[in-house]
């Protein structure tokens, strides 16, 4: 099985749009038999839409302007990357952090009516689910986060394509004995986003430390009414779905009737999210 740890950074928004973002840079690691770097693949992507950086994405990822404006198209920058992928012939696998990766290339890929069967077909596993599991956390982390809690020291740039698939890669290596590797899947379309997501399980789990039973109907009044555009129906039905699935979260105990005790600060506090206390 070959491997190919991949990362990408994408062009943001300050504003709403009905142009999407896009990928302006590609980082990937091939992996040998040993789990070795073998061979990278880095390049730059100008795109269609928002093709000069905002200020947020220049400080983050410290891309030069320059090498946007200079970059090729998205369609010669992903022939030449399914070139390099090729170029080691046998099935392989993506290793990515999160699920967002492969979604930009497939929407990118479809954006410029390009043949997507390649990049829908290709398993990957998403190495932050595997880790929280070979950890048994329940918090996502970052990649600095699990090199941190790993005790590997960090290298190159974070928000460098390149530079964070090595450091995946690393993580890969360290946790690879622990790995449930059937958790590589070929992708599928998600009409929601991890914050979203996120979004939702902060609000099951604020219900219940209310002792109130969760429910979407709940979670949709209090919750999540202003914090997710539900423009999208299939959208509201996968957040539905995922919050059917969540695990039950346990109640605060209740104080025995008469005992006098004031109400807790979270019984009186309003309504709020996790994710709305950090706005």
């Amino acid at each position: 099985m070959n491997y190919i740890v991949l990362d990408i950074e994408f062009n943001g928004r300050k504003f709403a749009s009905p142009h999407p973002m896009e990928v302006i840079e590609i980082g990937a690691v091939r992996l040998d038999e040993a789990l070795r770097d073998s061979d990278t693949f880095s390049a730059f992507i100008k795109p269609v839409y928002f093709a000069k950086l905002n200020s947020f994405i220049k400080k983050k990822t410290g891309i030069p302007q320059e090498s946007i404006d200079s970059a090729a198209r998205f369609p010669k920058v992903i022939a030449d990357f399914r070139d390099w992928l090729d170029a080691v012939p046998g099935p392989l696998t993506f290793v990515v952090w999160g699920g967002e990766d492969i979604k930009r290339i497939v929407q990118d890929v479809r954006m410029h009516k390009l043949e997507e069967t390649y990049w829908v077909k290709t398993p990957s596993l998403d190495l932050l689910k595997g880790f929280l599991l070979t950890q048994n956390l329940k918090n996502d982390v970052s990649v600095e986060g699990a090199l941190e809690l790993l005790g590997i020291e960090a290298t190159g740039a974070a928000h460098r394509a390149l530079d964070d698939a090595k450091m995946t890669a690393d993580i890969f290596r360290a946790v690879y004995d622990k790995l449930d590797l059937t958790l590589a899947k070929e992708y599928k379309d998600m009409f929601s986003n991890s914050k979203e997501r996120r979004i939702v399980r902060s609000a099951a789990k604020s219900l219940a430390s209310r002792r109130i039973v969760p429910t979407w109907e709940l979670a949709l009044k209090h919750y999540l009414d202003g914090k997710i555009p539900f423009d999208d129906p299939r959208k509201e039905a996968e957040l539905h779905a995922y919050f059917d699935a969540l695990p039950e979260f346990p109640m605060p105990p209740k104080a025995e009737e008469g005992s006098g005790e004031p109400a807790s600060d979270a019984e009186k506090a309003p309504v709020q999210t996790e994710a709305s206390a950090n706005e």
